[in-house]
């Protein structure tokens, strides 16, 4: 549908809807059960320059409402990516993003750099939520400076759309989003996981190894769309919109408070066609109220 057409850089999605990494795999995870051709896109698991082994278990907690992960990026490095699975995923019908994390400056720009060999890899999202290990552990995504900085080199090596993907766990996320539009970011994915814990009161101990972890799902929408909203008052470039998105309901809620695009994340483990029922729901919104296209709809509230 001409209608549902939307663009983050210098990508032309066929519709705003897509997949959030870390909870669609590579795709070819999904393909049993939806056409990953009717999506906008789908985020890849987070990739690094070098492999990890992730955290060890356990590593995930239902919560009500939503769920904790302590994952920690397992992945078989970006080397492994580009030799064989990159070529599985290359020629579906859809645009393919790589999540991209480091723990200094140098593995993101490394990272970033052999993906831009890629001729089929038209973007890729960076994940500044992650430790930086020569700031004492303070995530990127949590200081001006160091998302700046991060963008700024990333941007230098990787010609393609440059989504930057922030942190919730901030004082003020706008001036965060503000930092990496400066430095070249094309686009804003908003938002990662909050920082949360849970306890078992039986053996008292934390439910995850890692005693916290990264809090998703339904609980956390209403901040979510909170900061979407936040952002698109403070920057001039797309905002893609995440965080508890069930239904499309959700993604039009996400869309009246600025989201050019949404990105379908904890609710893939519930329902794995929730992207493709989502496309719909929005389509038929868009008839229903005889809007010609999305774009009309994004950051359009009407203020009581």
């Amino acid at each position: 549908m001409a209608g549902l057409k939307v663009r983050i850089g210098d990508l032309e999605l066929r519709n705003p809807v897509m997949t959030a990494s870390g909870t669609f795999g590579y795709g070819t995870e999904y393909t049993d059960f939806i056409d990953l051709g009717r999506l906008g896109g789908v985020f890849v698991k987070g990739t690094t320059l070098e492999p990890r082994q992730g955290n060890d278990y356990p590593r995930m907690a239902e919560t009500p409402s939503g769920m904790l992960n302590s994952v920690g990026l397992q992945n078989k490095g970006v080397d492994y990516f580009v030799d064989h699975l990159y070529p599985q995923i290359k020629d579906y019908d859809t645009h393919m993003i790589v999540n991209v994390s480091g723990s200094t400056v140098e593995d993101y720009v490394a990272c970033a750099e052999k993906l831009a060999n890629l001729d089929k890899m038209p973007a890729i999202e960076l994940n500044i939520s992650c430790p930086n290990v020569k700031e004492g552990g303070m995530a990127f995504g949590t200081s001006c400076q160091s998302a700046a900085e991060v963008t700024r080199q990333v941007r230098k090596v990787f010609p393609k759309t440059l989504i930057v993907k922030l942190s919730p766990n901030v004082t003020d996320i706008s001036e965060i989003a503000r930092a990496v539009e400066d430095e070249g970011a094309d686009a804003v994915s908003l938002v990662n996981t909050f920082l949360g814990m849970a306890i078992d009161i039986e053996s008292r101990s934390p439910k995850l190894s890692t005693i916290t972890g990264g809090l998703s799902g339904p609980c956390i929408k209403p901040i979510a769309v909170r900061m979407v909203w936040q952002v698109y008052h403070a920057v001039r470039i797309p905002i893609i919109g995440m965080g508890g998105i069930c239904n499309w309901q959700d993604a039009i809620e996400f869309i009246l408070a600025g989201s050019t695009a949404i990105q379908v994340g904890t609710y893939n483990f519930i329902d794995p066609a929730a992207s493709v029922k989502i496309v719909e729901g929005i389509g038929a919104y868009l008839h229903r109220h005889h809007i010609a296209s999305v774009d009309e709809l994004v950051g359009q509230i009407n203020y009581l």
